[in-house]
């Protein structure tokens, strides 16, 4: 089973971060999804280095 975790905005990813340390310490398969809401590629990008976090699979959404 894949665990699919969608992040749109940087608290998310924030609030999140407990989720996905627990998930990949149960050596479970997750995968996060940054839909790029508000996105600033490089703030998005510090975030999830500073928090440690796998790089997230990004998606582009269209008005």
């Amino acid at each position: 089973m894949t665990i699919a975790l969608v992040l749109g905005t940087r608290p998310q990813i924030i609030k999140s971060a407990p989720i996905i340390y627990e998930a990949i310490r149960k050596s479970l398969d997750i995968r996060v999804i940054h839909t790029g809401q508000h996105y600033d590629y490089d703030l998005s990008k510090t975030f999830f280095s500073e928090l440690n976090l796998p790089d997230p699979m990004h998606i582009r959404l269209q008005r």
